[in-house]
């Protein structure tokens, strides 16, 4: 499967994360494991790429932090969804399954008279 373009990563990394996070509390291992997982190894998030959008999430209100203990006995920053979180996610679904259904339009278009 093709790795999707930085751009088209950016723009849906938000939505990525709520997802996430929409079923339980993970730390940010965790959030990447799934994401990995989920699209059969097609979007691997590094570092760089996640921990800035979750400090973002933060700051706007749509995650909050706790720390707890992992599976494997370590401390770790577990990151839940709030309710203006779960709003977001709701208008961010809206919003691509709109994208979706338009850039389909366009992809299964044919030439006037073909």
């Amino acid at each position: 499967m093709p790795v999707p373009s930085v751009g088209l990563l950016q723009g849906s990394l938000d939505i990525l994360i709520l997802k996430t996070l929409s079923w339980r509390p993970l730390h940010g291992f965790g959030i990447a494991r799934w994401i990995r997982q989920v699209t059969d190894d097609a979007l691997d998030l590094e570092e760089g790429t996640l921990y800035p959008a979750l400090y973002r999430m933060e700051n706007r209100g749509w995650v909050r932090t706790e720390w707890r203990l992992t599976e494997n006995n370590r401390r770790a920053r577990y990151y839940r969804l709030t309710p203006a979180g779960r709003r977001q996610l709701a208008a961010e679904t809206n919003e691509w399954e709109t994208f979706v259904r338009t850039m389909r339009k366009v992809l299964r278009a044919v030439p006037e008279g073909a």
